[in-house]
């Protein structure tokens, strides 16, 4: 199947009954909301279509909701969002990975398990360990945590978001994803809450639903797409941008990354 560009979403809306949606890259950069992704959704939500925020947030859903509210996004845009923290919230409050856990993330994750949060614990007495992303003051310096990990890897490691970078603005920041993949180098094992593992969508799948999937992210939103037989617009301005120069490029960079998308657009636009 070869890649179709794409100008209009009105051109193809009306072939689908519902939309999943990732929100970073797509409906906004961390900093600004997206004016052309936000009129989208307002055409698609006022011809009765069903949308669904996806996002690999590590955080729970209401805090990704306050954020998107503090960036002046509608509550009518509001009503079905649903992220990778809060899929590992549940699986965190049955205690599924043992009870104690090490958090290795930085200090504003810490609402993901406030409602266990007598459970956190020191590296060497965790049961599991619990990654939502770099910390703070160690946001560059994978050696570090290579060197943090490495005697940890019988230990199984719960990464919430496996995106292994996101763009703030302008500038490149590393996400939890990065950390797995580097325990996985080291030879541990890592359960992954989030795109594109295909539990995170049953939540926001209905049946006779025709869904199409929006997302910028070919690791998770596109290979998502592709695990659960679903159609596709890669949105290429976001973490992939500085690859995405031409068509023939693109076609190049969807094999690389083993995934198909149906459609793409430079930004998501009606």
């Amino acid at each position: 199947m070869k890649i179709k560009k794409l100008e209009h979403l009105s051109e193809i809306f009306q072939e689908y009954d519902a939309f999943i949606i990732d929100l970073w890259g797509v409906m906004h950069n961390g900093v600004n909301l997206y004016n052309s992704a936000i009129n989208a959704v307002r055409e698609l939500q006022s011809n009765g279509k069903r949308i669904v925020f996806l996002s690999n947030a590590p955080r729970p859903t209401k805090k990704v909701v306050e954020f998107l509210k503090k960036m002046k996004m509608e509550d009518k845009f509001l009503r079905n969002v649903f992220t990778s923290g809060e899929a590992a919230l549940n699986s965190l409050k049955q205690n599924k990975f043992g009870k104690k856990f090490y958090h290795l993330g930085p200090q504003r994750d810490d609402s993901l398990f406030i409602d266990v949060k007598e459970n956190k614990t020191t590296l060497e007495g965790s049961d599991f360990i619990l990654c939502t992303g770099l910390f703070d003051e160690e946001s560059e310096n994978l050696q570090f945590y290579k060197d943090l990990l490495k005697n940890y890897v019988n230990k199984k490691l719960v990464c919430t978001n496996p995106d292994l970078i996101v763009h703030r603005g302008g500038e490149e920041e590393y996400c939890a994803g990065k950390i797995a993949e580097i325990f996985e180098n080291l030879g541990g094992k890592v359960i992954y809450f989030g795109k594109p593992h295909k539990e995170v969508y049953l939540s926001c799948l209905k049946t006779n639903q025709k869904t199409l999937v929006i997302g910028d992210n070919l690791r998770t939103d596109i290979k998502g797409a592709n695990n659960m037989n679903l159609d596709s617009i890669f949105i290429t301005s976001g973490v992939h941008k500085s690859k995405t120069i031409n068509e023939n490029l693109m076609e190049k960079l969807l094999a690389e990354h083993k995934v198909s998308a149906n459609y793409f657009q430079k930004e998501l636009t009606w």
